[in-house]
């Protein structure tokens, strides 16, 4: 991790006088109560949304999740629809999103709290059986088809171990590097009998993504992108689901951001983190710890992008830990609200 204490005194000053006002502001409003919640008059809670964290703005936040869900689509000409799907993966359930059915998804081998939140509360509500399903809940969900990843086997293992599977089809889909979501999300389709509506889909995109690099000027933005994990700061590459959507849309990367693999930042690149405009992510708290550090560091102010207001904080759960059609659109609607515009 880079050392970033190099920020000054009069900005460290600046910063706790900014958090001191910021406290006596909640005291006020709270009317007196203890536990230093903004409340109204009457005493309820004020819901707020943080819209900037290390004074850089956060893209779309309190995004509403219960419209990521498309309308929903129907099965190809001569097929059955297929209603009752068992998921190994939680990185396949965004297809079922993106096709308007997630309540084809009747049980995934996964621990509870590893649902994508952007899914909404559709596919919130799936069960999840862990990796030990019992042959109760292998019976309830009745599937005819159970959805996998070469990386779940073992879960497929664990189902037929119930001896509660009955008929049920496997079909086994490698989403690779998250680069070829489209090829991804075009396989799922067919395993729920949705091809032609895929197909549909995937112009609509493909379409609106074509539209939306020529309102933005996609074409002549240099787009970087920065990833703080627990572990590292990260400049990334080309081959993830945030850039290919970005190239999609007609963007440039920095021509040190133009190799297929991830890079840590240090002393040595550090300037390669510039860009026309620089989307940051962060994976958990700890990752935020350490982009805050840096994004607040006299280092980083003195770049370009941050000297005229030009970096954005972007979710990482969508733009990094997953990907699919449902995601793409939610990358589409940041870039179309942040790559031409600018903050104070």
């Amino acid at each position: 991790m880079l050392d970033y204490s190099s920020m000054t005194r009069a900005r460290i000053r600046r910063w706790t006088l900014a958090v001191a006002a910021l406290t006596a502001v909640a005291g006020l409003t709270a009317c007196g109560d203890t536990d230093d919640l903004l409340r109204t008059p009457d005493g309820s809670v004020i819901t707020t949304v943080t819209t900037r964290i290390a004074r850089v703005d956060i893209v779309n936040p309190g995004r509403d999740y219960e419209t990521t869900c498309l309308a929903p689509t129907t099965a190809d000409d001569g097929t059955a629809a297929v209603p009752r799907v068992i998921v190994t993966d939680p990185v396949l359930l965004d297809a079922f999103c993106a096709l308007g059915v997630p309540a084809a998804v009747r049980g995934l081998t996964a621990p509870a709290g590893s649902i994508p939140a952007y899914l909404g509360p559709a596919l919130a509500a799936v069960p999840t059986f862990g990796d030990a399903p019992t042959a109760q809940q292998v019976t309830d969900a009745n599937a005819e088809v159970v959805l996998a990843t070469p990386a779940t086997a073992a879960d497929v293992t664990a189902l037929r171990e119930t001896g509660a599977m009955g008929s049920a089809r496997v079909v086994t889909i490698d989403p690779g590097s998250g680069a070829e979501w489209q090829s991804t999300f075009t396989m799922i389709a067919a395993a729920l009998n949705r091809s032609t509506a895929a197909a549909t889909r995937i112009a609509e995109f493909d379409a609106e993504a074509a539209r939306i690099g020529g309102v933005t000027d996609a074409s002549h933005t240099q787009v970087s992108l920065v990833r703080f994990t627990p572990d590292a700061e990260l400049i990334e590459g080309t081959d993830n689901f945030s850039a290919a959507v970005l190239a999609q849309v007609g963007a440039q990367r920095p021509v040190r951001q133009r190799a297929p693999e991830a890079v840590a930042v240090n002393d040595a690149n550090f300037s390669a983190v510039d860009g026309d405009i620089i989307y940051v992510s962060a994976d958990g708290e700890p990752g935020l710890a350490r982009g805050t550090s840096m994004l607040e560091s006299d280092r980083w102010q003195d770049l370009g992008a941050p000297s005229w207001s030009r970096v954005r904080w972007v979710d990482d759960e969508i733009w990094y830990r997953t990907s699919g059609l449902a995601a793409a659109w939610l990358i589409l609607h940041d870039i179309r609200s942040s790559l031409n515009s600018t903050s104070g």
